[in-house]
């Protein structure tokens, strides 16, 4: 059974970084998997910020992610992580991992893309 766990966030000032987690398991590192990472702020949609895939580390940024974020992976760690700097109080959200699995190329950055979801880690930047 595929499970993703986050973890990493919590409260920080603007202008402040956190560094998430996603711990997965129930699969290896060594097959073919694009990990992705989402964040939803009250009252809207899921937005997709980048991906990352376990054939050869490719990635993809959304824009707003752009500069500021940064997608990593430790194949030998089952583990995903995402950097977050310079964080801004739009930025207060849930953030999910999520993963496709069978792709070797970096896909859209869209819910739809991806089949498996964590249950997500609360990021709140306060003023």
């Amino acid at each position: 059974e595929v499970q993703l766990v986050e973890s990493g966030g919590g409260l920080v000032q603007a202008g402040g970084s956190l560094r998430l987690s996603c711990l997965a398991s129930g699969f290896t590192f060594d097959e073919a998997w694009v990990i992705g990472w989402f964040r939803q702020a009250p009252g809207k949609g899921r937005e997709g910020l980048s991906c990352i895939t376990t054939y050869d580390g490719s990635t993809n940024y959304a824009d707003s992610a752009k500069s500021r974020f940064t997608i990593s992976i430790d194949n030998n760690k089952n583990t995903v992580f995402l950097q977050l700097d310079s964080l801004k109080p739009e930025g207060t959200a849930v953030y999910y991992c999520a993963e496709k699995f069978g792709k070797q190329q970096v896909v859209e950055l869209s819910e739809v893309e991806f089949d498996y979801w964590g249950q997500g880690t609360q990021d709140t930047v306060s003023l």
